[in-house]
């Protein structure tokens, strides 16, 4: 069952130290505490699950809904044991539940028929919600307490929710029915809460002496002067001794590790990690690696330093250690009394058994080499080309193409009375538009290479997309420069596969710039996505506008006749008449459109304009925004 709670209960006469994958036994009624082969105890730490009621008071006889959830939310767990028990002794086990989902909850026998649910099989589940109905004509509180394993050796037990009110009812609810709430003079006392009072803010004591008589180095940038890092390290040296702290609590973090480089690249450098583990904090050292990237305890020396403390508390990781000035590390050697190095400091939110995994909650990189005696403000790596990275892409698919597009779908048959470098200005403007997105895109891959230094191992889509924009965007020009002549029967499938590649680019751009706010190293706000929804409706709204007006000047505005016969088709993106083939009149009624479609181009550059601008001041200041959020966070809190 499951490998957290179910975990391995003992199967009666037969193999007792295996798990059991579907639910917890009857054996465990009482205590509730799943046996994990070796013994493996509960976790003592703060649980991230909740046990929510749907309501906190309900009638005898009446069906109540509630939820398994996590706080954060989508926390993966496998296996569960739930039951409902009166508040007063002798602390029974009250009611049942309803099997509502055969798939995901097994009902056993404990006191009563159906008194217990537990889970089917260990897979992955995230939230989960049933259904309990009290007994008919019980009053009294009761509190449902539960067992939730996360994994085989991590599970917690009795966790319990905020306590439900039975009532005496006239209306018995059918099983499984949700009763029906009716107005009542029954008065709900809300819990109690005590009064809230102003407190001084309490500065951590990590950053005690930072700049002073320590070195401290966090991200992200600036936090160590505004004391609300996410990931902080402290060295300090006491004679012959180097002494770390290393402290991290942002979005529970699996880990917090701390790494000396030689060249402020991952690999090929000692890293010391804090990993909390069944309620205590344990220190591993360890290597990082190229080709994958990655990191591994195998073959590290574990002699290289001590602990000096540790806690884990509320979800906040913390550990001192004391390190070896000199030590041998896969055949390195690590002088910290004689050499310089680059600080390398991660947090993430998942661990294997002999590693841990990428650091998505966050990464930061000392700009310079530093002896580890120095007390002064360690500064991070320089962001620069990965603002550039973003400000180049943005102004390319957001602007420039955009109006590229525009201009060649809806100009490129009226905008021909004068030229510009011998072409028609529609074609010239078209031209420098998508030669200039092009030369961005370009600058923005090789920018952000140079920045990451190889393939990005980020568990999102943006770095893939991009390189699909780029290589559409390569494609574009060169099946241009290659176009047939424009009466060749080949013109119509260039006209169409050029439409096609430049659309899809430009899509394809977009979703790649919608996923790049997801990035830890971007520190993008959330809200940045609203601007580009906004961009998006817009941009749509604009080609609806255009396009009625065109086919409204085409079907019977202009009512253009070639040859005596009413035009019924038209070449591929051509959505407008061409002048040279418009009568007197037709050309006055042309002009009240073409200067219609020149108010709405535009009305669509200024906008456009201050959209993209907009975006790149907020990539180019986006961590002055992610430092004002955290210290409203800790004010907050």
């Amino acid at each position: 069952m499951l490998p957290l709670l179910c975990l391995a209960l003992v199967l009666s006469t037969l193999a007792p130290t295996n798990a059991l994958p579907n639910g917890a036994p009857t054996s465990v009624c009482d205590n509730m505490l799943p046996f994990h082969g070796g013994g493996i105890p509960a976790l003592t730490t703060k649980t991230p699950f909740l046990i929510t009621p749907q309501s906190t008071v309900i009638g005898s006889g009446q069906t109540l809904k509630l939820d398994i959830e996590s706080f954060p939310a989508n926390i993966v767990f496998k296996g569960f044991m739930l039951q409902a028990r009166q508040v007063e002794p002798p602390n029974s086990i009250v009611g049942r539940f309803e099997a509502t989902d055969a798939d995901a909850i097994k009902l056993i026998e404990c006191q009563g028929k159906d008194d217990t649910a537990t889970h089917t099989s260990t897979s992955p589940k995230r939230e989960l919600t049933l259904e309990w109905t009290a007994p008919d004509g019980f009053v009294g509180d009761v509190v449902f307490n539960a067992t939730i394993a996360q994994d085989y050796d991590k599970f917690w037990v009795g966790i319990p929710s905020e306590p439900v009110r039975v009532v005496a009812s006239s209306t018995t609810v059918a099983p499984g029915a949700t009763p029906t709430r009716r107005p009542t003079t029954t008065t709900t006392v809300p819990p109690y809460r005590p009064p809230q009072t102003s407190a001084p803010v309490v500065v951590d004591p990590i950053y005690a002496g930072c700049g002073e008589s320590k070195g401290c180095f966090g991200f992200p940038e600036g936090c160590v002067d505004t004391r609300d890092c996410r990931a902080v390290v402290t060295i300090a040296v006491l004679g012959a001794r180097y002494v770390f702290e290393l402290k991290s609590g942002h979005n529970r973090p699996a880990y917090v590790a701390f790494g000396l480089s030689s060249d402020a690249k991952m690999g090929d450098d000692s890293v010391l990690e804090c990993v909390p583990e069944q309620g205590t904090v344990n220190a591993y050292a360890s290597w990082t690696t190229v080709g994958p990237y990655g990191s591994t305890r195998l073959g590290v020396p574990q002699n290289i330093f001590q602990v000096l403390e540790k806690s884990y508390t509320d979800g906040t990781i913390y550990c001192k250690l004391e390190r070896d000035a000199v030590s041998m590390v896969k055949g390195q050697k690590f002088d910290l009394v004689g050499d310089k190095f680059h600080l390398l400091l991660a947090a993430g939110s998942s661990v294997e058994s002999t590693n841990v995994n990428y650091h998505d909650i966050g990464r930061h990189v000392s700009g310079s080499p530093q002896s580890l005696a120095e007390v002064g403000p360690v500064q991070g790596s320089s962001k620069l080309l990965l603002r550039l990275h973003g400000a180049f892409m943005i102004t390319a698919w957001i602007g420039t193409a955009s109006l590229g597009i525009l201009l060649a779908r809806y100009f490129r048959q009226t905008w021909v009375g004068s030229q510009m470098c011998g072409k028609d200005q529609w074609f010239a403007w078209h031209r420098f538009l998508m030669v200039l997105t092009w030369a961005l895109t370009v600058a923005g891959i090789v920018v952000i290479f140079v920045e990451i230094g190889g393939w990005s191992q980020v568990r999102n889509p943006h770095a893939i997309l991009g390189i699909v924009t780029t290589v559409l965007c390569f494609l574009q020009p060169l099946g241009a420069f290659f176009r047939p002549h424009p009466g060749s029967s080949k013109r119509p499938i260039f006209n169409w596969l050029h439409w096609l590649g430049g659309n899809l680019a430009h899509v394809i751009a977009i979703v790649a710039i919608f996923f790049a706010v997801q990035l830890q190293k971007a520190e993008l706000p959330e809200w940045m996505d609203f601007i580009l929804v906004a961009f998006v409706a817009f941009h749509v709204f604009m080609h609806l506008i255009f396009s009625i007006f065109s086919w409204v000047q085409i079907g019977g505005c202009v009512s253009e006749r070639r040859s005596g016969q009413r035009v019924t088709s038209f070449p591929m993106a051509d959505m407008t008449p061409s002048r040279n083939s418009m009568s007197s009149s037709e050309r006055k009624q042309d002009a009240a459109f073409s200067g219609f479609r020149k108010s709405m181009l535009f009305l669509y550059i200024l906008i456009v304009l201050g959209l993209v601008i907009a975006m790149v001041v907020i990539v180019v200041l986006a961590p002055i925004e992610t430092a004002y959020n955290n210290i409203k966070e800790q004010i907050m809190n």
